[in-house]
């Protein structure tokens, strides 16, 4: 499955917004510095989809804000 993902780094608290079926915004408390905040994504996106970190891969954006992530056996 494919997720387009809005991301904002350095939030006070940790959430995900669904927009709609596929596209979420996802407020993470890491900074967007050597892979801090694509790590703190992949985190959250895991545990809201209830899969391990490494079923959860960015295909596109990694230096973005705007991101395609692939989640893998959902």
């Amino acid at each position: 499955m494919l997720i387009k993902v809005k991301v904002f780094p350095c939030a006070r608290e940790e959430e995900i917004i669904a927009k709609s079926q596929d596209s979420f915004e996802v407020r993470i408390k890491e900074k967007p510095q050597m892979g801090q905040a694509n790590k703190g994504v992949i985190r959250v996106l895991a545990g809201y989809f209830k899969v391990p970190e490494a079923k959860v891969r960015i295909i596109k954006g990694f230096r973005e804000p705007s991101k395609i992530i692939e989640i893998k056996n959902f």
